[in-house]
Order: structure tokens, then C-alpha cells, then sequence
């Protein structure tokens, strides 16, 4: 019986280019491995995830990315969409690479591209990990509402070559403009929070931005999420956390709440930023979270 057919979804433009330029030797050391591969390239926002949706929904049982945080996150969107009947592969060619690291994956591309070439070539079984849904959409590693989607959005306008201390220039453009408190209501299994917050995060996995460890006790599959939530900080003081932040000693500041959940209902007295796996979306004022457990399975 012949192999079945891999398919490999790229963004080009992924990593500020370098998933582009990396197409070749990706597609080398896959073939390499002695089963067919067909290539798809994402031409333009939610063009990965039609294509995902589409291929899954025509019976494939396996897609390969290649690409950062956001072709992941329009993956998970795309297989689910299509009833969730295909198993995920893992190249990281992005920025950050959040998911990646969360699942284990090296973050050498072509180390990674190997490993999985193996994996699929002796039919290695496949574990599942848990996704979460915000809303009417899925996400993979975790969502933020408030300063860090503000800091995302400005780390996307940038487009220099400077890997994850984009991230880093933007927390420094993001305080200049001002550090908002939006008024929240947050709701969770035996908790209850109302008023003032800088930030709200839901961590599936323990990183965000490539160098901010900002859930270090979180894992895709232990059924649970992490809720962090920052009261309100001056400037100086989210100077003095970063160092925390990066290296992850943080969680006990006098300014952060931490606990773990299932389920979490956050509502904002206006509009406010949020992310998904860095994916900036519309201003929105309420946020339904919940974990899908064992939803997801990776080659």
C-alpha cells in the first residue's frame, strides 16, 4: 500500500520571511523520508486556515505546518473547523514559537523537520494535548486580554529583523502610550474579581512572545488552564518585573493572581484588546474561555 500523502501548509512570510526562505530544504529532508508530500503556501490572512479547513473536511489525516504562532493558531482553527479528524506537525519557522516550545518541539527547524519526518515514516503514535475556545474561535497556547494584546499589536507593526526583542521594544513603545486599567469582571470556579486590571492571561502553555515566561507552571496537558491577572502597575514597576517575567519568578509579585481553571468568564466595562496565540482580534467587551481537554493530536 502506497504512503499516505503529507500535507505541508507554509507561510511565507512567517518569521519575517524566513519560513519562506526555508521551503526548500524543509520540503528536502520531508521527501527524504520516502512519502509524497504536497505543498500549500498561504498567500494572505485566514488563507491557512481555508486550506487546513478544506484538505481535513476532504478526509487527510495529517497536516505539517511551517510557520510561528499564528499559522499554528489558523491550523487549530482549520481542523477543528472541519470536525477535528487530522493530527498536527510541527515545524517552528516563526518568531516566537510559543506553541512549539509548549509541545516539546525543537526549535532548530531543521532538526524538527527531521524528527518529524521520522515520526511520520514509522507511524510513531501520536499524543493528544489540550486547546482552549474564546468565544466562537480555538487557540492553542493561550490568551490575553488587556496590556499584552497591546503589546502584541505593536510588536506586529514592526518588521525588524530582531527575532523575539520585538516583543521586548514593544512592552517599551506600548508604556509610552500609556498603561490602561480597563474595569473587569472575572469569573471562575470559586472566584470572583472586580475592578481595575493591567492584564488577564490564560495560559495553556508556558510561554508568550518567545522570551516572557509568563505561566511557568503550565502544560497543554494537564486539563487545566492558568489564569494570571495583573493589578494595576506604574511604569517603574513593570521595568523591575520584566526581569521576572523573562526568567519566570514573577507569579508571586504582590501584583499577580494566579490560579488554575477550566472555564472563565471575563467582561470588560468597554471595549478592550485581545489576542489568541498572538493573534490581535476586534475590540471586544465579553470573553467566554473554556478548555477543550484532548482535543488536539500532534505528529
Amino acid at each position: 500500500m502506497s504512503a499516505e500523502t503529507v500535507h505541508l501548509f507554509l507561510n511565507p512570510t512567517a518569521g519575517r520571511g524566513r519560513a519562506g526562505r526555508r521551503q526548500q530544504r524543509i520540503l528536502e529532508i520531508l521527501q527524504g523520508s520516502d512519502f509524497p508530500v504536497e505543498v500549500h503556501l498561504s498567500r494572505r490572512a485566514g488563507d491557512l486556515e481555508q486550506q487546513v479547513c478544506e484538505r481535513v473536511s476532504a478526509g487527510e489525516h495529517q497536516v505539517v505546518i511551517a510557520g510561528g504562532d499564528g499559522s499554528m493558531y489558523e491550523a487549530v482553527n482549520g481542523i477543528v473547523a472541519a470536525g477535528g479528524g487530522a493530527a498536527l506537525g510541527v515545524i517552528p519557522t516563526g518568531t516566537g514559537n510559543d506553541f512549539a516550545k509548549a509541545c516539546g518541539v525543537p526549535l532548530d527547524w531543521q532538526h524538527a523537520t527531521q524528527l518529524l519526518a521520522d515520526r511520520i515514516a514509522a507511524c510513531a503514535a501520536r499524543r493528544k494535548i489540550d486547546i482552549g475556545r474564546m468565544n466562537d474561535r480555538y487557540f492553542a497556547n493561550g490568551a490575553g486580554i488587556g496590556f499584552d494584546a497591546r503589546v502584541t499589536r505593536i510588536a506586529h507593526s514592526y518588521r525588524l529583523p530582531i527575532g523575539d526583542l520585538v516583543y521586548l521594544l514593544a512592552i517599551f513603545r506600548a508604556m509610552a502610550d500609556g498603561i490602561a486599567t480597563p474595569e473587569l469582571r472575572i469569573r471562575a470556579a470559586g472566584f470572583e474579581l472586580d475592578g481595575p486590571v493591567t492584564l488577564a492571561n490564560v495560559s495553556n502553555g508556558p510561554w508568550i512572545g518567545g522570551m516572557f515566561h509568563i505561566a511557568p507552571m503550565a502544560s497543554n496537558h494537564d486539563g487545566k488552564f492558568e489564569l494570571l491577572i495583573a493589578d494595576p502597575v506604574s511604569r517603574r514597576r513593570i521595568v523591575t518585573l520584566l526581569p521576572k517575567l523573562m526568567s519566570g519568578t514573577h507569579v508571586d509579585a504582590e501584583e499577580i493572581r494566579h490560579l488554575s481553571v477550566t472555564s472563565v468568564v471575563i467582561e470588560a466595562s468597554e471595549p478592550v484588546p485581545a489576542h489568541l496565540d498572538g493573534e490581535v482580534l476586534p475590540l471586544q467587551r465579553r470573553f467566554e474561555i473554556e478548555l477543550l481537554p484532548d482535543a488536539l493530536e500532534i505528529l
